[in-house]
């Protein structure tokens, strides 16, 4: 089993903000089971975090309600390659104010390190995982759907993995929210 950090990635809100950032980002429009979704995809993207998986070792998953259309419809927009799918759809919903998709992340994840940029995590997801036993040190980086991905988010992230989040840690390994 890799023991490979993990750099998990939601859809809406991370790389699709609510609001259009600048001229870079190009709108699209996606089909997903008969609906058109519009979404704002930067192309910047897709190079950071392929560097940041570099240059850190981690690979990159999704862990987005967009699943395996986030290989189909977004990857390609933003110049990832087809990726590890979390699936997440098929929850009946939080247990202690969690996230639904934070039961799943902590069951793919198995120990490994890993950093969550998403948009809808608080308190509770942090808790969750921290009290998983399946899961060791993370990261939870926290995204203003507004806005969407920036600099200091992939920032936070890369110095975090280059040192498995040294001094930031509390007792048990996980970076406080």
């Amino acid at each position: 089993m890799s023991k490979r950090p993990l750099v998990l990635l939601d859809v809406d809100g991370v790389l699709n903000p609510a609001r259009r950032r600048g001229l870079r980002s190009r709108r699209h429009e996606c089909v997903l089971d008969g609906r058109v979704y519009q979404v704002y995809l930067d192309r910047r993207h897709g190079r950071a975090l392929a560097a940041l998986a570099r240059e850190s070792g981690a690979e990159l998953a999704w862990a987005t309600t967009w699943e395996e259309h986030a290989n189909l419809w977004i990857g390609p927009r933003v110049g990832l390659p087809p990726l590890p799918v979390i699936k997440v759809t098929d929850d009946p919903g939080s247990r202690a104010g969690e996230h639904f998709k934070t039961r799943h992340v902590a069951e793919y994840v198995a120990g490994r390190p890993f950093v969550w940029f998403d948009d809808s995590l608080g308190v509770p997801d942090w808790q969750y995982l921290l009290d998983h036993p399946g899961v060791g040190e993370f990261l939870l980086v926290d995204v203003d759907p507004m806005t969407g991905l920036t600099g200091a988010h992939l920032a936070r992230a890369r110095e975090w993995l280059a040192g498995r989040g040294a001094g930031d840690l509390d007792d048990a390994g996980a970076a406080a929210p």
